[in-house]
């Protein structure tokens, strides 16, 4: 059976360890433990992509051509063969060098699969020449990332770690465990792939109910099942699960959190912002569904993931248009009472002709993107085709997308003429955010608006973000209001609002976020205070949740970053030159973060040290305009360096 092979996998790769929870919780039983009662659940699984998210390389689960294939790009060469019963890559190494690498893990199933390489102990990697399943040929995966040893997007470097990047979604109780002295891992987990835990739970008091249904003692904060989350008829619960992986998001905690634990406990979603959602919300990088989801009406209205998709199985549960008229029909859906009740699966509605593509649901509300070269994944918002924003949000729209030898203003045209009572048009929050990107401050009465519209929280989340700096005045004493919304992604975006008041009058206005019960709201609140010196304990607790989620993510650079600007703002130079000095060891492509550790060099008055840095970074980052004009600045000596140091 296919979940015999989790725990073994584990035990072969040494990621087994002692459980997470506490002794008085259920400990995780394996998938294995669940096929016996569940068995046509498992059938379904066993042939899903979350079965497949991570195998061991095996004749049955590697789909690659290994026959002695070499595959060239952007210089380097990749050479796919077997070793025995070894699948290997020869290719560049961290140093340069060539050398054979042993897979060490498949990654997924279709429409490509990925390879995991050891270039080292206690490093697992993401080779980025995948295999495309469909056309059954390697290829790129990032072909405009032509990068060697060295770089940030090199197949060894901190962008390609699969325990950094990966493992935690493909894995099932997932942890880890970065030593940032040695860094290197050492994982520990229930089992390789997503399996029945990953989304019902550790599962010792399910399997103690199971023999002794009638005499099991629920313990607190369990199910009446003996389980940590309650999924079926629960939009909360199931989302929560789901959107665990099915988002773009920044953790507060090493691993996967234990099912049932609330989202915004643990995780902070990406807001609508550039160069990863186009203005209006739509998908633009990838996003994983859930930031997309949550400005639905149909999240809004109470859908879940499993109202579309087989939970086990992953699959639509209709073919085609069927899934959508499970509700959107004559016969509507008695769960969702607010439905118009009338024909959309019909020409009177698509105005396109039975069966074309044009009449298909999906390709007008669901407008999708491809990743990672053959991975076509649709827009989850949901949306109504809007080409009449076209001038205020420059995003695309579904109809010129299929038409594109017509522009948007014929599309609008179309729409208004096909439908003339549609109450679809108008105002859009699309055109605000769009206009507030463009310019903040003088958008900022209409991104204020927006932040008190009932509407998507994840909306008006992004409008706070971009709300510039302000300081006191009938703006802020609006915002404050804010601090009780019942949204947890309004309120912790609410705080870098007021970082344009000083440090004392900050922490006052900001103090009942502090204590709020959500971590992530008081992990936003505790950063926008870390410059604030005053010894009080609700604000070191909100600061330890702020920091403890940094330190469980030591092994990217972006959080070097972050902890240096923090560093800045205590005017603490060390920590922060330590910070940027681990950004730039671990991505050397980061002009930024070389730029600040020559200011901090200079203004400490090490000024051959901080020409030894600029040099390094313009040798690693040649042309760059940042460190160009530092360079020439920099001619005048150490003064002027730093001018706005906090």
């Amino acid at each position: 059976m296919q979940a015999i092979r989790v725990l073994v996998a584990a035990l072969i790769l040494g990621l087994m360890g002692p459980s997470a929870f506490a002794e008085e919780t259920p400990k995780p039983v394996g998938s294995e433990a669940c096929a016996g009662c569940h068995s046509e659940a498992t059938a379904a699984w066993e042939m899903s992509h979350h079965a497949h998210a991570w195998t061991l390389p095996t004749a049955e689960t590697v789909l690659g051509d290994f026959s002695d294939i070499s595959v060239s790009h952007g210089g380097f060469t990749a050479r796919f063969f077997m070793d025995g019963d070894s699948y290997m890559i020869e290719t560049e190494g961290p140093d340069g060098q060539r050398r054979p690498y042993e897979v060490v893990g498949v990654a997924g199933i279709t429409p490509l699969q990925q390879y995991l390489l050891s270039p080292e102990p206690g490093r697992t990697q993401v080779f980025d020449i995948a295999w495309d399943v469909n056309e059954k040929r390697w290829y790129p995966v990032f072909p405009t990332q032509m990068v060697g040893p060295g770089d940030g997007f090199h197949w060894t470097g901190p962008y390609k770690s699969w325990e950094a990047r990966c493992a935690e979604c493909h894995a099932t109780n997932y942890t880890r465990n970065y030593d940032p002295r040695t860094r290197t891992y050492a994982p520990q987990m229930t089992e390789i792939s997503v399996g029945c835990e990953s989304c019902h739970g550790p599962g010792s008091a399910h399997l103690s109910w199971a023999k002794d249904p009638h005499g099991f003692t629920v313990p607190a904060g369990l199910t009446a099942h003996g389980l940590t989350v309650a999924l079926e008829g629960k939009q909360a619960g199931e989302i929560a699960v789901c959107l665990t992986c099915h988002s773009r998001r920044e953790s507060l905690a090493d691993g996967t959190p234990v099912p049932g634990t609330s989202y915004a406990e643990t995780y902070a979603i990406s807001l609508l912002r550039p160069g990863v959602y186009h203005a209006d919300g739509q998908i633009l990088d990838e996003v994983f569904e859930g930031g997309s989801f949550l400005q639905s009406k149909m999240f809004a209205k109470g859908v879940t993931c499993s109202n579309c998709h087989e939970p086990h199985s992953g699959a639509l549960k209709a073919e085609g248009n069927a899934v959508c008229t499970q509700c959107h029909s004559p016969a509507g859906n008695p769960d969702f009472p607010s439905l118009p009740l009338k024909v959309f699966d019909g020409p009177e509605h698509t105005f396109h002709p039975e069966g074309s593509e044009g009449a298909r649901c999906v390709n007008c509300h669901m407008t999708g993107r491809t990743y990672m070269g053959v991975d076509f994944r649709r827009d989850h918002s949901f949306r109504i085709p809007r080409p009449d924003l076209d001038a205020a949000t420059g995003a695309p729209d579904a109809c010129t997308g299929c038409h594109a030898d017509k522009g948007a203003d014929w599309a609008a045209a179309e729409i208004a003429r096909r439908f003339p009572d549609s109450t679809h048009r108008g105002p859009h929050y699309g055109a605000v955010l769009a206009a507030g990107r463009a310019d903040p401050v003088a958008q900022t009465g209409a991104l204020i608006a927006l932040a008190e519209w009932p509407g998507p929280g994840i909306v008006r989340a992004t409008a706070l973000e971009m709300i510039p700096a302000l300081p006191a005045g009938p703006e802020l004493d609006r915002l404050a209001g804010l601090r009780t919304d019942p949204d947890p992604l309004v309120r912790a975006a609410l705080p870098g609002a007021f970082m344009g008041l000083p440090p004392e009058q900050r922490l006052q206005v900001l103090r009942p976020l502090l204590t709020d019960p959500v971590a992530t709201v008081r992990a936003a609140a505790g950063k926008a205070l870390v410059a604030v010196p005053v010894e009080d304990p609700d604000l070191a607790a909100a600061l330890a949740v702020w920091q403890g989620g940094l330190g469980s993510r030591l092994d990217m650079p972006e959080t070097h970053l972050q902890i240096g600007g923090a560093a800045l703002q205590r005017r603490d130079l060390g920590l922060a030159a330590q910070a940027f000095g681990e950004a730039v060891r671990q991505d050397p492509q980061l002009p930024a973060a070389w730029s600040m550790l020559v200011q901090i060099h200079a203004a400490a008055g090490d000024m051959e040290g901080a020409r030894a840095l600029l040099a390094e970074g313009i040798r690693l980052n040649p042309g760059d305009p940042e460190l160009f004009g530092l360079q020439t600045q920099f001619g005048g000596g150490a003064e002027g360096l730093l001018p706005d140091l906090p």
